[in-house]
């Protein structure tokens, strides 16, 4: 019995040595520095889909859909959303401007669920039901316009890391 627990002791031992290992490697400068990469990617690549989305459905369709919903100058919101979308998703993701550009893409992300997914909940996934082998979704919660905002707030707050366009002009 003895034996066995010595065993085990080196076992998790060595799981733990490599664990902290791991851990010191994902920490060191020179790999931390790249965090705010993938950040960059999703959030620019997401605003910038939602927004050719809506561009190619028609600025009219998104601004009947917010005169719908009693927003005030819906025309005039519909295109100022859009812009927002494209260029606001296109400066994150080339690491431009960010601390700039995120105040109205978090406007965006704000008014989207206090305006649509509120009453929907937190989750972002809701499986109604599976019709024919496919399953039936409903609205999303505001759980993804919560992640948004958070990569935004990491990026702000963290930088915009290497290869970003804020860094050139930094460097001037």
């Amino acid at each position: 019995m003895n034996q066995l627990a010595q065993s085990l002791e080196r076992e998790g031992s060595n799981r733990f040595g490599l664990l902290s290992r791991g851990r010191a490697f994902l920490a060191r400068r020179s790999v931390t520095v790249w965090a705010p990469i993938p950040l960059r990617l999703i959030v620019g690549y997401g605003f910038m889909e939602h927004g050719f989305a809506k561009l190619s459905r028609g600025p009219e369709a998104f601004a009947a859909i917010l005169h719908t919903m009693a927003v005030p100058a819906p025309h005039l919101m519909a295109w100022l959303t859009i812009l927002t979308e494209l260029i606001g998703g296109l400066a994150v993701l080339l690491g431009a401007f960010v601390p700039l550009v995120s105040l109205p893409m978090g406007a965006v992300l704000f008014v989207a669920m206090l305006s649509v997914h509120l009453p929907y909940g937190f989750s972002s996934i809701k499986l109604l039901s599976v019709m024919s082998g496919r399953a039936q979704f409903g609205p999303p919660g505001y759980e993804l316009d919560l992640l948004y905002l958070a990569c935004l707030a990491a990026l702000v707050l963290g930088g915009s890391g290497p290869m970003a366009i804020d860094n050139y002009f930094r460097k001037k």
